[in-house]
């Protein structure tokens, strides 16, 4: 269950996104927790927490695929979105799915680097409708190592959801990063959270043109 934050921020024009689905659209902010496992290769190297510390979505690799394949799980090991990298591509596109799908027709949407070289973090996030793909309907600026990366509705600076890197000596010992990500009211933020997966494999994919 949802639990409502106190935090203050500052006024926004109202961005209602069900890119994924309305369940996930609340009219208060959302403050997340992103827990990675730092060199592991198991599963749930990835989770998504909400501010009690319960586990709200997981990251799930498909091995044995000819491209790179991740599946965005709920509490219940649903498939909520399927992530692929579209082969061939210089700007590393990334495209996501609904559900299990790799079907065109159940395309979500499709993130890709705005530039070729980019000294920070800078993408462009399309939606399936948005054919032409001339103008993006949200970008992400700034910087992944910081895990400072604010995204941004269209190509305006109207913020509906921010990272804020916080972590501990302990939990670096443990083998274990942590980061914030807050949700701006009335944005989907299954949506959000499947932007900051593709975020971080965009940025960990170091190999190849970029």
């Amino acid at each position: 269950m949802m639990t409502e934050v106190s935090t203050s921020y500052p006024p926004q024009p109202v961005v209602v996104a069900a890119v994924i689905s309305p369940q996930f659209i609340v009219p208060y902010p959302v403050d997340l927790a992103v827990v990675r496992k730092v060199m592991t290769l198991q599963e749930g190297k990835f989770e998504v927490l909400d501010i009690n510390g319960a586990v709200m979505f997981k990251v799930k690799s498909k091995l044995f695929s000819l491209r790179d394949h991740r599946v965005l799980v709920d509490t219940l090991d649903n498939p909520i979105v399927t992530f692929q990298q579209k082969i061939l591509t210089a700007h590393r596109r990334w495209q996501a799915f609904r559900g299990e799908s790799t079907d065109p027709k159940d395309l979500l949407f499709s993130v890709k680097k705005s530039s070729l070289f980019q000294l920070k973090t800078k993408l462009d996030v399309f939606l399936a409708g948005n054919t032409k793909g001339e103008v993006c309907d949200f970008h992400i600026k700034g910087s992944w190592m910081e895990r400072s990366c604010v995204i941004y509705a269209g190509e305006s600076s109207a913020i509906v959801a921010q990272m804020h890197k916080k972590h501990t000596a302990g939990s670096i010992f443990l083998g274990k990063e942590h980061f914030g990500v807050t949700v701006y009211p009335n944005v989907d933020y299954a949506f959000i959270v499947a932007l900051v997966v593709i975020l971080e494999e965009i940025n960990q994919d170091t190999s190849g043109e970029d």
